[in-house]
């Protein structure tokens, strides 16, 4: 009976990959985190099953989900893992050289502007860690999905996080290619944006952004109606050289379109500035020592938070 039971609980690998499985939804995906095949994925969640008796995921040709039984079976699982996770970074943390995986949960913009411009730079100085970096817009509980740190806006950040800021005060700009204005007329309050065509930003939950501007505090929110709806905001900026809207994205992606001429600025006096980029991690975490070295990278005298604050 003992050596059934360890047989049970000593596969630690295998509840690893079952975790991976219950997050992502996905064996395919699981499997490129743990840099393994699919098959195995397959094999030790089939080996799973049959040494526990019961059957953990539902799956077709479309979707993989969890049973009752593998719902309770991650719950229980994921603060142990985080345990284990703890404690081993919590022994690396006390090596003089930085080392293991850290895993970032960030929006692809935050990714662009704060985190690829140090890329090179922190892997030179600190060639033993490896960054794990996730693009998500959807804001997940970096807790849950087993993420050592998020970055998003600072509004965002849930109450309960240590928020360190990486990058200023992001003001937007309402922006459009020369000839547009000169054909379709330039917008001088928000609500002209109405007879504008508007190229309109999409969230990965699928809500359409509803243009905000203030002035004199006043606020206001524009419904924006447009033919083209983008989830890319350096291709709004794109499509709005190329004369087909008005964009409205933070003034930093478009700074060169605007010293090169072939974007101009209207309701300047009416574009709002909103708190900047936050890295974050839970307080009650041990923060190893590659996220201590990412943070001291990010935060440094030539780091995103000095030299890409827009101006």
């Amino acid at each position: 009976m003992k050596e059934i039971h360890q047989s049970k609980t000593n596969d630690l690998s295998a509840y690893v990959a079952f975790l991976a499985v219950a997050a992502h939804r996905s064996f395919r995906s699981a499997a490129i985190e743990l840099d393994i095949t699919p098959s195995a994925i397959s094999h030790s969640i089939k080996t799973l099953e049959r040494r526990l008796g019961a059957r953990l995921f539902n799956r077709t040709t479309r979707s993989v989900s969890l049973t009752d039984a593998g719902e309770r079976l991650a719950n229980k699982l994921r603060p142990a893992m985080v345990a284990i996770d703890e404690a081993i970074q919590e022994i690396e943390g006390n090596r003089d050289i930085p080392s293991g995986t850290v895993r970032i949960n960030a929006s692809e913009g935050a990714i662009r502007l704060v985190l690829k411009p140090v890329l090179a730079r922190f892997f030179r100085a600190y060639p033993h860690v490896h960054l794990d970096i996730v693009s998500d817009g959807r804001l997940d509980d970096i807790v849950a999905e087993g993420f050592d740190a998020g970055i998003r806006l600072a509004e965002a950040v849930p109450q309960d996080m240590i928020a360190v800021t990486v990058m200023g005060p992001v003001r937007f700009a309402a922006v459009a290619s020369p000839g547009y204005f000169a054909e379709r007329g330039r917008p001088s309050v928000p609500q002209d944006l109405l007879h504008h065509d508007c190229i309109r930003f999409r969230f990965e939950s699928g809500a359409i952004y509803r243009w905000e501007f203030e002035r004199r505090g006043g606020t206001e929110r524009i419904n924006v109606t447009g033919r083209l709806t983008l989830t890319d905001q350096p291709l709004m900026v794109e499509a709005a050289m190329d004369g087909l809207g008005i964009a409205f994205v933070p003034d930093h992606l478009a700074i060169g379109g605007l010293r090169d001429g072939r974007l101009e600025r209207v309701l300047e006096d009416w574009c709002p500035e909103f708190p900047g980029l936050c890295l974050y991690y839970p307080g009650h975490r041990h923060v190893s020592s590659g996220l201590r070295a990412l943070i001291t990278t990010l935060t440094s005298s030539d780091g995103p938070a000095s030299s890409m604050m827009p101006r």
